[in-house]
């Protein structure tokens, strides 16, 4: 079992700044250990400054991450847990046990303020990233909770960029450093374009200098030894490009007696993005699709055989995707939230050599003993997502290069997409930057 000489240098210096701060952001690389950090806090103050810890998480990590975390150490394996998850009756049950510590997911935030729970001396709010909506139910409800010690955990707390940061620091400061509300905030630091509806940051120095006291950054590269990671764009051409052209311009295109319509522009971009998969969702109500081309299922199977002797992680978007990819592969297995802890456990033991998982649904899988392999079938806007899929692989425990493969449709919405991921992540890594080593 570990104990805290285990701990890093660095997790005890953030141990220290939390303790110090109170109310912080810890902005941790994937896999630098921000779970047994924040819970060592805990540890320390419980029974002086407070009583009762509030752990927010995300379902699936709710469910499978904290409370195994709790029984890994020495100095945590006796503090006692609740699990406030499952239908309403068993939620008020787990949260009327009198423990040490509530762990709940995000989705049911409001539920407990109305159930009356909103008092506790820490709250933990793991992927806080996920509040960063001001217009979200779940940031509206979780600002009326008072606490102590407030503590945010993320690995991207701007994924796309630095009007994400708002709703964070208000958990934390109430509006002292970036406003009041969002259009103070807006205002101060955001340009406003009246005919693409959106806000350009002017002062992004301005941010930071505002933040830089109550976030804590640190990066993995900075206090890991960690393989190298290596990323490839694998391009291909989609056959019946001329209809691909067409269909970006006219929102519809009938192919073999099925009709594809886009609705709008977002509805547009997903079945752009189809298409480049090579399957669009039709028009007809039963979740039907129509295949395009097999271009990138033909790549995926080069990149099989080329590394045949390896187990391969692949990230999907759709389900057709999924669908497609088993026809070819009968024995892949899908990871998911139903089967997580044992499909983790057959893929660290080596009896699994393709693994499907949506990138969506990563977040808290440790996957690093099973393989060193990421083929993106589809990409996402999603930095954070993005990230965070790679780290499943490319993290503490990993001892072989990790080679991450992107399938790319040339001069098509694949190659927008990962221009897009690319300057969000110049805007994350300027605030890395800019607050890494500050402390």
């Amino acid at each position: 079992m570990l104990t805290i000489s285990n701990l890093h240098s660095y997790q005890l210096k953030a141990i220290d700044y939390i303790l110090k701060e109170k109310r912080c952001l810890i902005n941790f690389d994937m896999g630098l250990g921000k779970t047994i950090t924040s819970l060592t806090v805990f540890s320390n103050i419980i029974n002086k400054e407070v009583k009762k810890l509030l752990i927010v998480a995300p379902l699936n990590i709710a469910k499978n991450v904290w409370h195994n975390e709790l029984q890994n150490w020495e100095h945590t394996k006796n503090l006692t847990y609740s699990l406030c998850i499952g239908n309403s009756k068993e939620r008020l049950e787990a949260l009327n046990k009198e423990v040490d510590i509530y762990i709940i997911n995000q989705e049911n935030i409001a539920w407990m303020y109305k159930q009356g729970f909103s008092k506790y001396g820490m709250i933990i709010v793991d992927e806080s990233s996920c509040f960063k909506s001001h217009q979200s139910i779940r940031f509206k409800y979780l600002k009326k909770f008072t606490s102590i010690y407030m503590v945010l955990l993320t690995g991207t707390a701007i994924p796309n960029g630095y009007h994400d940061i708002w709703s964070q620091m208000y958990l934390i400061d109430q509006g002292i450093r970036l406003g009041k509300n969002i259009s103070e905030f807006r205002n101060s630091y955001f340009s406003y374009n009246e005919y693409t509806y959106k806000y350009t940051c002017i002062n992004s120095k301005g941010i930071l200098d505002k933040i830089k006291d109550k976030v804590l950054v640190m990066k993995a590269e900075d206090y890991l030894n960690l393989p190298d990671k290596i990323i490839t764009n694998y391009h291909i051409n989609i056959d019946n490009y001329a209809i691909y052209k067409k269909f970006e311009k006219d929102f519809y295109i009938a192919i073999n007696d099925d009709s594809i319509t886009a609705v709008n522009a977002g509805v547009l971009t997903n079945k752009l993005l189809q298409y480049c998969n090579g399957a669009v969702y039709n028009d007809q109500k039963d979740n039907s699709y129509t295949i395009i081309h097999d271009n990138k299922i033909q790549a995926l199977k080069e990149l099989l055989e080329i590394y045949n002797k390896e187990n391969i992680l692949i990230s999907f978007n759709f389900k057709s995707d999924e669908k497609r990819i088993k026809e070819i592969l009968p024995k892949a297995m899908t990871i998911d939230s139903n089967n997580v802890d044992q499909i983790s456990k057959e893929w660290n033991n080596n009896q699994i050599k393709i693994l499907l998982c949506q990138c969506s649904t990563a977040k808290g899988l440790n996957l690093q003993k099973g393989g060193r392999i990421i083929i993106w079938f589809g990409l996402t806007y999603n930095l954070e997502s993005y990230l965070q899929f790679n780290a499943r692989l490319h993290r503490q425990g990993q001892n072989k290069p990790v080679l991450i493969y992107h399938l790319v449709a040339r001069n098509c919405k694949d190659q927008e997409l990962l221009k897009v991921l690319n300057s969000k992540d110049v805007t994350q890594e300027e605030m890395f930057k800019v607050l890494k080593n500050k402390y």
